[in-house]
């Protein structure tokens, strides 16, 4: 048997290689960290229309088409929006390539939005095509694979425009090559039988219509009457119901919440200073006219922020006691970096402070992850993952309006990283003083257990836990007298 077919044989192997496979590929975009210089330079576009039009539209229609993704997902058990992805993917890059209007940049920008709120579909794949005790290995090497691509692509990115004098307009034409050959793997993508929330009814409906069909010999239209049951309103209804279980589950623990609640504030600020990071780099140091090394920044910065990920496996402390004290322990060293960003004139301390920003919201993003998911059923952190992403998107989205937008404040690029690192110390800010109450309650409540639990403890120093007398013998004697 040749290996493709033991591969496709396999319970697991197959379609969680394929999903690396699609992942390596579709985040492999040497173009991405270019894409700032590339419209302010051969699109000749103006870098406040950047700022304060362009770049707000994607948050915006980024939180229009989330929620809906995130319900069509399930709905539509996940190939379809991974396939969708690849196709927005590639006309993305056409765009980039063909098109010159301010109207067409402007909607690629909901089409950026397209792909990146598929990206719940590429996350949430492999759990309903694999057995459970397959899940850790699968994610890792999902995530690996997505990580990996990031990186290569980047890399490949910094190299042929640094070593190769290659046009912005080229990176774009290879990154559409690559970005095809994504959609064409997610073609290939097995099909899931069911959904997390909307399960599929159809092999029972049709053993039981077969069954009275067989008994009775009526002539019935199986696959209509099948096809009936996979979506109608009892099947929704139920799963609404199971949603709303779901959702009492996740957030019952006030910890959960806590937790919940850092992700969604500190998702927001990262995703402001994500999105304007170059335009950062690029007022600091013209494209135009110095060297880009955007590419090798934003590959050293997923490496960094991988290994700080890695590190939280090997790390043993009591994040019950620890956890909001390092939350705001971190999101002030990301405040610190932030300001440093926007304060700074050298581009070589720019780049260091957004290596050390990405590195720290990675570290305890992770963190965050795992303490939700370690108490909580699949159904309920699937559900938990896109609620704190659909609130961290709307804190996002307030802050693009109020600070980004022309129609508000539209401040520069330099004042706003002021306003993101003020932003990032009040989070900082919160998580200490809970994280500070929270040790000092634990430490407080584990002294009063250790008094209450030993009220006997000269007693037992003099008789022992079992009640025998360990004094000397000549003690004994005398007191006996």
């Amino acid at each position: 048997m040749s290996f493709w077919k033991k591969m496709k044989r396999s319970d697991w192997v197959f379609p969680t290689a394929l999903l690396s496979l699609y992942g390596f590929f579709a985040n492999c975009r040497p173009a991405e960290p270019f894409l700032t210089p590339y419209l302010v330079g051969p699109k000749n576009i103006s870098e406040e229309v950047v700022t304060n039009y362009m770049f707000p539209i994607w948050t915006y229609s980024y939180l229009a088409v989330l929620c809906p993704v995130f319900l069509l997902t399930d709905l539509l058990k996940y190939k379809p929006l991974i396939v969708t992805q690849g196709l927005f993917l590639v006309t993305n890059y056409l765009l980039l390539c063909f098109a010159s209007s301010l109207t067409a940049m402007t909607y690629l920008q909901f089409n950026f939005a397209m792909v990146t709120s598929t990206d719940v579909a590429y996350f949430s794949y492999i759990y309903s095509v694999i057995p459970p005790e397959r899940y850790q290995r699968a994610t890792g090497y999902v995530r690996s694979a997505m990580l990996a691509g990031y990186t290569f692509g980047a890399t490949l990115g910094q190299l042929l425009i640094s070593l190769a004098d290659t046009s912005y307009f080229h990176v774009n034409t290879i990154t559409l090559g690559i970005v095809s050959v994504a959609f064409c793997i997610s073609l290939g993508l097995p099909m899931p039988q069911h959904g997390m929330f909307f399960k599929k009814k159809v092999e029972v409906s049709t053993d039981t219509l077969k069954e009275v069909t067989d008994a009775f010999g009526a002539e019935m239209d199986l696959g209509k009457q099948a096809t009936g049951t996979c979506c109608d309103w009892g099947n929704i209804k139920t799963s609404g119901g199971k949603m709303w279980g779901s959702l009492k589950e996740s957030y019952s623990s006030r910890r959960l919440v806590q937790w919940s609640l850092w992700w969604a504030l500190a998702t927001a600020g990262y995703g402001q200073v994500f999105n304007y990071v170059q335009l950062m780099w690029d007022h600091i140091e013209p494209s135009s006219t110095s060297s880009v090394y955007n590419g090798g920044v934003e590959a050293v910065c997923a490496l960094v922020g991988a290994a700080a990920a890695f590190s939280v496996g090997y790390i043993r402390v009591q994040w019950g006691v620890w956890g909001e004290f390092s939350l705001g322990v971190f999101s002030a060293i990301g405040a610190g970096c932030v300001f440093l960003m926007g304060l700074t004139n050298n581009i070589w301390l720019c780049y260091a402070g957004y290596a050390i920003f990405k590195a720290s919201y990675m570290f305890l993003i992770t963190i965050t992850m795992f303490q939700i998911a370690v108490n909580l059923s699949m159904e309920c952190y699937a559900l938990t993952f896109g609620i704190n992403t659909f609130a961290a998107l709307t804190l996002q989205t307030i802050l693009t309006a109020i600070v980004v937008d022309s129609s508000v404040l539209g401040l520069d690029i330099v004042t706003q990283f002021l306003v993101y690192g003020g932003y990032y110390s009040t989070i900082s800010l919160l998580f200490l003083i809970q994280g500070l109450y929270t040790v000092c309650k634990h430490y407080r409540k584990s002294t009063e257990e250790t008094n209450t639990d030993r009220p006997f403890a000269i007693l037992e120093d003099k008789y022992g836990a079992d009640g025998h007398d360990l004094r000397p013998q000549n003690v004994k004697e005398q007191s006996a007298l």
